[in-house]
């Protein structure tokens, strides 16, 4: 296990103990302006609600909240990019992350456990030490988003989630074992879940369930309610020729891609804007990424991708194309990230297998070159509509996998 540093957890950070918000429901400063002008107004009453977030967390776990002096310190070669973690063992396949638990309430008023890894706003970003994702704002404001208040820094969700379904997916048949002979998500969002949280202020943040009265995220490894911690898997993914883009996923706006990512089913998450819209100008909240369907199977071979080597694999990573990681010094509105990965799904064409040229794709680069030369292309299961140039021309397979970006270590591949 590769783990930072922690510097001393000193007293909380004074004013903390102290800070509250109660906001009436039903109120927010998104309504009367554009996103980006409205998010700048409102920028005194989203650090309070950071600060409230943060001192009610402190309270509750006896541990500071988070800043950069009290932090853990990770080392440039480990490249952490979601500074508020705890922990990150960075090991080939069986890779976590802890994190801060942060209490909240349920419909009805039960306790609900949940966490946060990225925020719209850039200052609330470095407060809580998440990742920094301007794309989320355009998600509020539309049905994709869940609007939630704060009473004395505890968060009330307008959803909740089912966690007690079983688990169960069944491969189909070789070569690809694609697609399952039957399956069912581990988890289900009710109609007003999503991960999508709008504040009262407008903020948006990413925040995703991982445990209630009716069990636990199908990612948790381990949690601690008193320290106020919890420990996630993360899967693996390649960017620009590197291994090891970890990250992790929360929840699925699909049903499939939900047991396949083992993500929590969230149906509302649908209705985010913008399927195949991924430059910075589109009003989107979604970014275009590549999973394969058809890659190769053996496993251990450092050529296995795609949906096919999960299913074959006991449900392994299937080593999703990615195109960015997180900037989260890069203020401007032309940062591009977004945890809300727009799956435009690839596949090997019947001629590229039968020649034996299947392997594993490590950058959208190659992907593009490989349409191009006609190796690969759209996966079967993208519906009709226009390709997205940003993914190689590929269509939007139109699923959404909230997949925030935790760190890109610099490791040896595997």
């Amino acid at each position: 296990m590769v783990k930072g540093s922690e510097r001393s957890r000193g007293a909380l950070c004074a004013g903390l103990a102290a800070a509250a918000l109660i906001v009436p429901v039903g109120t927010s400063l998104m309504t009367s302006a554009a996103p980006a002008q409205a998010q700048r107004s409102a920028m005194p009453m989203m650090m309070s609600e950071a600060t409230a977030l943060q001192a009610s967390l402190a309270r509750e776990s006896q541990r500071a909240a988070y800043s950069p002096a009290t932090g853990v310190r990770f080392t440039k070669q480990q490249n952490v990019f979601l500074k508020s973690a705890l922990a990150v063992d960075f090991t080939f396949r069986k890779a976590t992350v802890t994190l801060p638990l942060f209490r909240g309430t349920a419909p009805g008023g039960a306790s609900v456990y949940y966490i946060i890894t990225d925020a719209s706003d850039f200052n609330v970003a470095r407060r809580m030490g998440l990742n920094y994702a301007p794309k989320m704002v355009h998600a509020a404001g539309t049905p994709g988003a869940q609007r939630v208040t704060l009473q004395g820094g505890v968060m009330s969700f307008a959803g909740n989630v089912d966690f007690s379904p079983a688990y169960q997916v069944t491969p189909g048949d070789p070569p690809t074992y694609f697609p399952p002979k039957s399956f069912r998500p581990g988890a289900f969002g009710d109609a007003n879940w999503s991960s999508m949280a709008v504040l009262p202020s407008g903020l948006v943040l990413n925040v995703q369930m991982v445990q209630n009265a009716s069990g636990a995220h199908d990612r948790l490894k381990a949690i601690d309610l008193r320290r106020r911690t919890v420990t996630m898997s993360l899967l693996d993914g390649m960017h620009d020729g590197k291994q090891y883009y970890y990250h992790l996923v929360t929840d699925v706006s699909a049903d499939l891609p939900a047991v396949l990512e083992k993500g929590v089913f969230t149906p509302r998450l649908d209705k985010v804007p913008a399927y195949g819209k991924s430059r910075p100008g589109d009003r989107s909240a979604l970014l275009g990424f590549s999973p394969v369907l058809n890659g190769r199977t053996d496993a251990g071979s450092g050529q296995d991708q795609g949906f096919s080597t999960s299913l074959r694999n006991g449900g392994i990573d299937p080593i999703n194309i990615f195109p960015i990681p997180p900037r989260n010094s890069d203020a401007s509105r032309s940062n591009n990230y977004s945890p809300l990965w727009d799956a435009h799904v690839s596949m090997w064409t019947p001629a590229a297998v039968a020649a034996g040229r299947v392997k594993r794709v490590v950058s959208l680069g190659e992907l593009g070159r490989l349409v191009r030369s006609g190796q690969m292309t759209n996966a079967v299961i993208n519906p009709p509509g226009a390709g997205n140039s940003f993914i190689a021309g590929l269509r939007s397979t139109r699923a959404i996998i909230n997949c925030p970006v935790v760190a890109q270590p610099d490791l040896p591949p595997r």
